[in-house]
């Protein structure tokens, strides 16, 4: 059976289907909708598919009979990048490589159906968790924690079954401990470490960890990013890391060869900087004319080059936006995973070309070796 055709037969089945989302586009096709989601809901009494088509406009819905035929197949056709299909009993994520080659992981779960057509997604970590109510969490700070864990699902069906968790720029620990609950939620033993500058937060987050049991599986450190004593890591956090902090959080996972990384990065003070005294190339002047607009596009930038230094030394990046921007302005999430595939001549050509073109130098390539 082909990989669209096991997900075909889970968004078919009215019994097993939770929720889907398909997103992203493959290289050189765009699909009608930028995302559409689809989920099962009871309406006076029958099970429908409700599907949800997302667009420049406001989103448009429709509900339509089981198994749904023709509407799956439509959809399937579509170019979409990524699928995400939760059932009761498994966790699909099928993702196409740029050469279009459809790549499927398959995890086990065990998550309830809700039928009602006005429900609120079910969040990965239940709202009643022990640890929400150990960490104060409120409403907006739990879907923040949500969304974050959503980004780091996909990766899950990756990881072996003792995985060792490293969260640097920690602050008050609330993802660390997340995603701990998370991965040990999935069957994972998971070793967690958190470090941050200030010593009162290693103290409150050790009696955190003491609090809920998990003193000899999660442990703080105080310390720098750069100097920290650190065990080697399947997963490197830097969420929300202020300016360079969020580079040399980077730096230190390329050259510990953590397996995946994920940043959320924080101001970007360093290349707006730069920008102030670099001319640009011809005819982009009015991108850093105005304090405003040059400070927008630094963001950019020092991402858009984040990403590419994080080709160059064998990792896979995408770089999403993991929460809506009510919850938070600084909502984008650089997602890395090691491959260790030579770089290609394409990102070899654009870094130089940017840095070129600009005049800037970034923090994270002063911090990694060359790349050969």
């Amino acid at each position: 059976m082909s990989e669209l055709d096991q997900l075909r037969e889970a968004l078919a089945d009215p019994t097993r289907l939770v929720r889907a989302i398909a997103s992203g586009k493959r290289a050189g096709e765009t699909p009608l909708h930028p995302k559409t989601e689809l989920r099962p809901v009871e309406i006076k009494g029958k099970v429908r598919l409700h599907i949800v088509r997302h667009g420049d406009d406001r989103p448009t819905s429709s509900n339509v009979d089981f198994p749904a035929t023709g509407e799956l197949t439509a959809l399937l056709a579509e170019p979409y990048r990524n699928w995400l299909v939760e059932t009761v009993d498994s966790t699909m994520q099928l993702r196409f490589t740029k050469r279009g080659k459809p790549q499927l992981h398959v995890a086990t779960a065990d998550r309830p159906q809700n039928l009602r057509h006005d429900r609120v997604a079910p969040h990965l970590i239940a709202a009643d968790d022990a640890l929400f109510t150990a960490l104060g969490a409120s409403a907006a700070k739990r879907r923040q924690v949500d969304a974050f864990l959503r980004a780091v699902a996909p990766v899950v069906p990756q990881l072996s079954s003792e995985t060792t968790v490293v969260d640097l720029g920690c602050g008050n620990a609330y993802l660390t401990f997340a995603i701990h609950r998370y991965l040990t939620g999935n069957d994972l033993s998971c070793e967690t470490v958190g470090v941050d500058l200030r010593e009162d937060q290693r103290i409150r987050n050790t009696r955190l960890a003491e609090q809920l049991g998990w003193s000899d599986q999660v442990r703080f450190t105080a310390g720098s990013i750069a100097s920290a004593s650190l065990p080697d890591a399947d997963i490197m956090l830097a969420l929300h890391a202020c300016d360079t902090a969020t580079d040399d959080a980077l730096a230190r996972g390329v050259r510990a060869g953590a397996r995946h990384i994920f940043a959320a990065p924080c101001c970007h003070h360093d290349i707006a900087a730069q920008l102030r005294g670099t001319d640009p190339p011809v005819g982009h002047r009015p991108l850093i004319a105005d304090g405003i607009l040059r400070e927008r596009f630094a963001d950019v930038l020092t991402d858009a080059l984040r990403a590419n230094l994080l080709r160059l030394h064998g990792y896979r990046v995408e770089v999403i936006e993991f929460i809506d921007s009510a919850h938070t302005p600084r909502n984008t999430l650089i997602r890395a995973t090691r491959t260790d595939t030579p770089p290609s001549t394409r990102d070899r050509d654009d870094y130089e070309r940017l840095i070129a073109d600009w005049g800037v130098t970034p923090h994270l390539a002063k911090l990694l070796p060359p790349v050969g």
